[in-house]
C-alpha cells in the first residue's frame, strides 16, 4: 500500500520500544509506518536503548526520540499527557514481560508506561520474549488484563528464538503489525455519521433508601460495545445502570440511570434519532410495588412481604416504535432451552438480531472479562468462540454492519 492509499496516512502513531532483542524489528516497523504516511513519535525505555540507538530511530522518524521524563542537559520536560492526547494510536513493539506487567498494574516508572496510562486512543501490544516467559501464568494473566482494558494484543509468532529454543514468543513481523493497524483505521471509518444507542449494566429497583432488587451484571459487555462503536466513528449514547466501569471515548455520551423506568425514559427520548440500538443492559424484570422512603428497620417491624410488579420491557417497547431503516438488537441470557427462548424473544420484541449468552458456558455471562455468544436473526444462527469482551463487541458490530 502506498502512503496515499494507506488508512495510516496522516495518523499520529506513538511507537513504544522496550528492551528486548526484537527491538531490531522496530526499525523496520518504524520505516513501514513512515512509508504508509504516518507521523511517528518513538518512546523507548532505558533498556531499549541498549538494543537500538535513538540516533537511528530519530533519523527515520524525523523526530527526537523520547526516553526520559526530561532532557538532562536542558531540563526540558517531556509531557506524557500531551503525547497521549496527540496519538491516534499507540503500538508497543516489542513489548517485554516487564513492560506488560507494568502496563497491566499501572507501575508508572518510565516514560513509556506513563504515556500508555495517558493514552486516549487505542493501544496495540506486540509481545516478544522467550517461550517460557510467554507461557508463564503471570504473563498470561497480565495480557488478559490488558485485553480487558480494551487493548489489542498482537499475538507473537512461533519459531526460533534468541535463546536457541523454538516456541511461541517471536514478535509478529512488522509488515503484519502494520496490516493490523491499517485494518483498525480502515474499520474506524465505517460508522461515521451513524448515531447509536447502547444500554449497559443492571438496573436497581429500590425497596427502601438502602436496599434494592438487582442482578450481577458488570456492564462490561455494553461498555465494550459502546467503545467499539465509537472507535468506528459512530456517535454513541450509552444509557448505563449502576456500574464501576467507565467509558473513555469522547464520542460516547454517557447517561446514568438507576431503575428500569428511568432507562426506558432515556431510551425513548433518543431512539427515534438513532440508526442503531443495542439493548445490552440486564434490566430487572420486576420492581417492588411499594417503595419505602425510610429504611425498613428489622428491630421494629415484621418481616416485610415485598409484592413485585413487572417492569416495562425496554427492547419490546422500542421494537414497537421502530421505524423502517432502524436496526434494533437485543441480548438474551438464558439457562435452558437457550436457542428456542432467544428466537422467541427475537420475534416477540420485533428485533433485527439477538445475541445469546448461556449461563452454562464457562467464562460467559455476568462479571467476566470474556464472553461466548451466538448471534440469531431471521437468517439463522452464528456461533462465536469464547473471547475477550472487546473482541466479542467487534464480532457483534461486524455482523451489524453486514445488515445495515
Amino acid at each position: 500500500m502506498t502512503s496515499r492509499q494507506s488508512p495510516l496516512a496522516g495518523k499520529h502513531v506513538v511507537l513504544g520500544i522496550c528492551g528486548g532483542i526484537a527491538a531490531y524489528k522496530s526499525v523496520s516497523l518504524l520505516r513501514l509506518l513512515v512509508k504508509a504516511g504516518a507521523e511517528v513519535q518513538v518512546v523507548i525505555t532505558p533498556a531499549g536503548k541498549e538494543f537500538i540507538t535513538p540516533v537511528t530511530l530519530s533519523a527515520l522518524s524525523q523526530k527526537p526520540v523520547v526516553s526520559e521524563f526530561f532532557t538532562a542537559n536542558t531540563g526540558e520536560w517531556h509531557s506524557h499527557v500531551d503525547l497521549g492526547l496527540w496519538a491516534d494510536c499507540m503500538v508497543i513493539a516489542p513489548a517485554t514481560a516487564s513492560t506488560i506487567g507494568k502496563m497491566a498494574h499501572g507501575v508508572a516508572d518510565n516514560m513509556l508506561v506513563t504515556t500508555y496510562l495517558s493514552a486516549k486512543s487505542h493501544v496495540f501490544v506486540a509481545p516478544a520474549m522467550d517461550l517460557d516467559m510467554m507461557a508463564h501464568p503471570s504473563t498470561t494473566a497480565n495480557l488478559a488484563l490488558l485485553r480487558s482494558y480494551g487493548n489489542t494484543v498482537i499475538e507473537p509468532d512461533t519459531g526460533y528464538l534468541a535463546s536457541g529454543l523454538t516456541g511461541k514468543g517471536r514478535m509478529e513481523e512488522p509488515e503484519n503489525i502494520v496490516r493490523v493497524l491499517e485494518d483498525y483505521f480502515a474499520k474506524s471509518q465505517t460508522l461515521v455519521g451513524k448515531k447509536v444507542l447502547v444500554t449497559a449494566g443492571p438496573t436497581f429497583e429500590r425497596i427502601d433508601p438502602v436496599r434494592f432488587i438487582g442482578n450481577y451484571s458488570s456492564g462490561k459487555m455494553g461498555y465494550a460495545l459502546a467503545e467499539e462503536f465509537a472507535a468506528r466513528g459512530a456517535e454513541v449514547i450509552l444509557v448505563s445502570g449502576p456500574v464501576s466501569v467507565t467509558a473513555s471515548s469522547p464520542a460516547i455520551r454517557l447517561v446514568r440511570v438507576e431503575s428500569a423506568r428511568e432507562m426506558l425514559a432515556e431510551c425513548e427520548a433518543v431512539f427515534s434519532g438513532c440508526d442503531v440500538a443495542v439493548m445490552c443492559a440486564a434490566v430487572a424484570d420486576y420492581a417492588p410495588a411499594v417503595t419505602s422512603d425510610r429504611k425498613i428497620k428489622r428491630e421494629h417491624s415484621e418481616v416485610p412481604v415485598i409484592q413485585l410488579v413487572k417492569n416495562p420491557d425496554i427492547a419490546a417497547t422500542l421494537g414497537a416504535a421502530k421505524r423502517p431503516g432502524q436496526f434494533l438488537a437485543g441480548f438474551a441470557l438464558e439457562t435452558d432451552h437457550e436457542a428456542e427462548n432467544a428466537a422467541e424473544k427475537l420475534s416477540r420484541k420485533n428485533l433485527d438480531m439477538i445475541v445469546l449468552n448461556s449461563m452454562r458456558d464457562a467464562g460467559a455471562g455476568f462479571g467476566t472479562d470474556t464472553n461466548k455468544v451466538t448471534i440469531i436473526d431471521a437468517g439463522g444462527s452464528h456461533e462465536y468462540p469464547l473471547r475477550p469482551k472487546r473482541e466479542v463487541a467487534s464480532d457483534i458490530i461486524d455482523y451489524i454492519e453486514t445488515r445495515l
